[in-house]
């Protein structure tokens, strides 16, 4: 199996050619994923195409004057972290899948001034790629400092988000990443070969100790950057103009851990989730980081299949109106939103049980637009092995609403029919459609592009992705692009889809 340090070897060896021509100077054309039959009674395309059907009356999220534009900036869209799009995507017309063989999944997608993609590829072959978001090509590949094809084969290589998982795109369209050195470099596009060139890099090794490997960071709306580490719970700050350092711990050993990546409010705050608790954050007068508030929230203390530990798995997400939600690690699991003011008689909002006791977990954020949050069923997805042979997670997306009043919370729809294993879903404002990533029972393993309604939660189209191994997106991000194309990263490397018309 998959699993084992074998079988994965035998992976990396499999996939060493494919690494050693991306590694080459200059555009490479796309090599599409192998995909193996699909067998009978696994049809292309389920449901109908969309009519459009845009949400009326969400708030723009204020544009975040250090990071790309809105939708174009990370995995999770923005500063809040809303995982929703203003744009379009499909609606399921005549759709079109593309692929390109990577040996490497392309996890967190960003999107230039031009549209072409900025990506961060874990595997096989890692780096911090350019690819044209038609043909997929790569237009260029820079390496990872302290990646290397051999982390497959160390314990929990497929829910390792370190190093280089997260990145962003900032307002001068330069990519800034977390390396596995203890650096936090920035890179800007230019003609040469590799396509990037290294301007800025922040030495961090002063302060992380070994093994404090820095998963995420972000800037705050005042141009700080803030940075976190997963072991002890490590929470930085960096002066852009000086790269002073500063940092504190909340933590050591299983206590408060950061697994995820962060989010950044519109007056210089900042939300980290630990698997113990959820802060809120605000720059000291030395900008050294400063807890203004924290809450614990209810835990099972199990780490369920389909999380990477024994809390909660989201990244923080924003809403407009002074609020902040996360799942918690209840059984089962909450949707829990939080007041975000620096003083609150009342800090919990409300927490509200989604899917069934015993088989509830996600690890990816949740979905906000206005006072909507939707949540995803990850439970059952420990590593690859999970969706092999035709098997696959525990079905389950939810809608959970902010009543008016601003004093609770409603359940607004579940669909328990629909398994996503671990992908990072999106919404379209635009087209009123969740883009989610979904898995079959056939024995060949199938996975689909998969639409929802964001009215009532149905599926309204799914259209085939590919079949096997290499089409599994291992917690991999959604990425809605300029033209409405939709991209997502797998462990074989990059898929796209779009209408034909």
């Amino acid at each position: 199996m998959l699993g084992s340090r074998a079988a994965r070897l035998m992976w990396i060896t499999a996939l060493t050619c494919t690494a050693a021509l991306i590694g080459g100077a200059g555009p490479l054309s796309a090599v599409p994923i192998p995909s193996v039959p699909a067998g009978p009674g696994i049809p292309e395309f389920l449901g109908a195409p969309a009519v459009a059907a845009p949400i009326p009356g969400i708030a723009p999220i204020p544009r975040h004057p250090y990071l790309a534009p809105n939708g174009d900036s990370g995995i999770h869209n923005d500063g809040w972290m809303s995982d929703s799009y203003t744009r379009p995507g499909p609606l399921g017309h005549d759709t079109r899948v593309n692929s390109m063989l990577l040996a490497s999944e392309c996890g967190s997608v960003a999107f230039d001034r031009a549209g072409r993609i900025v990506t961060t590829c874990l595997g096989v072959a890692p780096g911090l790629y350019l690819i044209d978001p038609n043909t997929l090509a790569v237009l260029g590949k820079h390496p990872l400092p302290g990646r290397g094809p051999l982390d497959l084969l160390k314990p929990g290589a497929f829910s390792n988000f370190g190093g280089g998982g997260y990145f962003y795109l900032d307002n001068g369209d330069r990519a800034v990443i977390g390396t596995g050195t203890g650096h936090l470099q920035v890179f800007q596009q230019t003609p040469a070969a590799d396509g990037f060139s290294l301007v800025r890099d922040y030495d961090l090794t002063a302060v992380l100790q070994p093994g404090e490997t820095l998963n995420s960071a972000l800037p705050d709306s005042n141009g700080l950057i803030w940075f976190v580490a997963k072991t002890n719970g490590v929470v930085g700050t960096v002066d852009p103009d000086t790269g002073a350092v500063r940092a504190i711990r909340l933590g050591s050993g299983e206590d408060g851990q950061i697994e995820n990546s962060f989010a950044v409010g519109d007056a210089g705050e900042v939300y980290i989730a630990t698997n113990r608790e959820l802060l809120r954050f605000d720059a000291g007068l030395d900008d050294s980081p400063r807890i203004t508030w924290r809450v614990t929230y209810t835990n099972s203390g199990q780490r369920k299949p389909g999380q990477v530990d024994d809390g909660t798995g989201t990244t923080p997400t924003v809403l407009p109106d002074g609020y902040v939600a996360i799942t918690d690690n209840a059984d089962p699991m909450n949707v829990v939103v939080y007041r975000t003011a620096a003083t609150a008689a009342d800090r919990e909002v409300c927490a509200v049980p989604v899917f069934a006791p015993g088989a509830s977990a996600t690890e990816n954020s949740l979905i906000g637009a206005g006072r909507t949050l939707i949540v995803e069923n990850n439970h059952g997805y420990a590593n690859p092995r999970s969706t092999m042979l035709g098997a696959t997670t525990t079905p389950g997306f939810a809608r959970v609403d902010i009543d008016p009043d601003g004093n609770g919370c409603t359940l607004a729809w579940t669909n328990d029919t629909e398994a996503a294993p671990s992908v990072v879903p999106k919404l379209s404002l635009a087209t009123g459609l969740v883009y989610t990533y979904t898995k079959g029972t056939q024995p060949t393993d199938p996975w689909y592009w998969t639409a929802l309604d964001y009215r009532t939660g149905e599926v309204v189209w799914k259209r085939l992705s590919g079949v096997g191994f290499g089409f599994n997106n291992n917690y991999a991000g959604i990425a809605l692009g300029p033209d409405g194309t939709v991209y997502v990263g797998t462990l074989g490397g990059l898929i796209s889809l779009r209408d034909g018309r």
